[in-house]
C-alpha cells in the first residue's frame, strides 16, 4: 500500500503503527515471492506453436523474479515441464478458438513447483510415458516429464478439457527453502 507520503507500506508495518499485533495475511511483494514463500503465475496463451513457447518463456521470466537464475536447475527443469505441456496442448489438446492456460505455483516451503497446463479437449487424455523408438522424432515429452517431476498427472477441466499437472523439486539457488 501506498500512503500519502508516497511510501509503500506492508500491512505488517500499518498494525505495527496503530499498535496492534493481530496476525497479518502475507503481503506480495512486487513480482517476487509472498513473505512466506509462495508465488504464483497464470496465464492464457494462443493453441499455436508460438503460444507454447511464449508460455516457456514467461515462466523462465517469472521464475527469475522469484529468485531462480534462467540456469538453475529448477529453472531448466520447470521451462522443460512447461515446454513439453504446453507442446503436448498445442498438439493434442488445440479446440479452434480456445487457448491453452498454463499456471505454475512455487510453494517455498515445501520446496516445490506445481505446474499446470489446461486445455479444451478431454477425449485426448495423455498416456502411459514410455520411449518410443531410436528412430522415430516424437512422442518422448511425456516421458521427459516422468523423469523430470516428483509426481504428475491429470484431471477432468470444468466445464470443458482437462489440465496436465507435474510437480517439480525446487531449492532455491540462495540456500532458502
Amino acid at each position: 500500500m501506498v500512503g500519502m507520503t508516497g511510501k509503500r507500506t506492508t500491512t505488517a508495518e500499518q498494525a505495527e503503527k496503530a499498535g496492534t499485533r493481530e496476525s497479518v495475511s502475507p503481503v506480495p511483494r512486487g513480482f517476487g515471492l509472498t513473505a512466506n514463500g509462495y508465488g504464483s503465475l497464470a496465464r492464457q496463451f494462443p493453441s499455436t506453436p508460438q503460444g507454447a513457447r511464449l508460455a516457456r518463456l514467461s515462466v523462465v521470466r517469472q521464475l527469475g523474479h522469484w529468485g531462480f537464475g534462467p540456469m538453475t536447475d529448477a529453472t531448466c527443469s520447470v521451462a522443460l515441464v512447461v515446454a513439453e505441456l504446453a507442446a503436448n496442448a498445442v498438439c493434442h489438446g488445440r479446440l479452434r478458438g480456445r487457448n491453452f492456460h498454463v499456471r505454475v505455483d512455487y510453494e517455498g516451503p515445501a520446496s516445490r513447483f506445481r505446474i499446470e497446463v489446461s486445455d479444451a479437449v478431454l477425449g485426448r487424455t495423455p498416456e502411459d510415458p514410455k520411449l518410443p523408438p531410436d528412430d522415430q522424432e516424437s512422442g518422448r515429452g511425456l516421458f521427459l516429464v516422468e523423469c523430470l517431476a516428483s509426481r504428475w498427472g491429470w484431471e477432468p477441466r470444468n466445464p470443458i478439457g482437462k489440465t496436465v499437472w507435474a510437480e517439480v523439486a525446487a531449492v532455491r539457488p540462495d540456500g532458502v527453502g
